[in-house]
């Protein structure tokens, strides 16, 4: 049994693709698999929210995802907990259904909301502290475009302080023809491996939420590497785009 933690550089990064992704390849190589959501903000009762996407994209039931508080503001959440009047979610009693999940499961996947250090309660509870409690390693998805680099050392370094290790870095969103990454993207592939101190973990295809659960387990395995169940490999993709 194993836990991962996803989290991003910042909103929109790629996160839900990402740990849809992780899923599909888990869950294709028989493994079972849970993932979790401690808040989910933006969305209200009745709609579909991010646990919806990844079940449809990696082919996993809904009673494999687990979503443990719902607020209607887009916000972090903290400040949504607030405008709604609703109670913040418990991070230390997420801990506790998390790793009694990885009792039953061979992985779960924990997505974060936002950036690492997003609050999720007045007292400034963030990711980085239930990946901590959870001992569980952080996959960390980035922008490939220009501005990632001071967002991602940021990130990195707060794990850092906080003693939280780091699964990898993926690009959350890489362009696909006929589109074609710019300069800034090109170099950024050096300089993100750079402040990581290893090769990339994966670049997942622009787009790839729009497919359908096959394809996109076609462009999951394409996109991730070996040590998450995919065929990505760092030196060639640095190779072909790096500048």
């Amino acid at each position: 049994m194993s836990i991962l933690v996803v989290t991003g550089t910042g909103t929109g990064v790629g996160k839900t693709i990402t740990t849809a992704a992780l899923a599909a390849l888990a869950a294709a190589r028989g493994s079972s698999v849970a993932v979790v959501k401690p808040a989910q903000t933006g969305v209200t009762d009745g709609e579909a929210g991010d646990l919806a996407e990844v079940a449809r994209l990696a082919g996993i039931t809904e009673a494999d995802t687990h979503e443990y508080a719902r607020y209607p503001d887009p916000l972090s959440p903290a400040a949504a907990a607030r405008t709604s009047g609703l109670p913040p979610v418990s991070l230390h009693d997420a801990a506790a259904d998390i790793r009694k999940l990885a009792e039953s499961h061979r992985l779960v996947l924990v997505e974060g909301a936002g950036g690492l250090l997003v609050r999720f309660d007045e007292d400034g509870t963030t990711l980085a502290d239930l990946a901590r409690e959870l001992g569980a390693p952080v996959l960390v998805v980035v922008d490939p475009a220009l501005g990632t680099l001071n967002h991602t050392a940021l990130t990195l370094e707060s794990m850092a302080l906080r003693g939280v290790e780091l699964a990898g870095l993926v690009l959350g969103s890489w362009p696909q023809p006929p589109e074609e990454p710019d300069l800034a993207m090109r170099c950024n592939i050096r300089d993100l491996e750079t402040l990581a101190a290893r090769p990339l973990a994966g670049a997942i295809p622009s787009g790839a939420g729009a497919l359908d659960a096959p394809e996109f387990l076609l462009a999951a395995r394409a996109g991730l590497s070996p040590a998450f169940g995919g065929t990505f490999d760092a030196a060639a993709f640095r190779a072909r785009f790096g500048c």
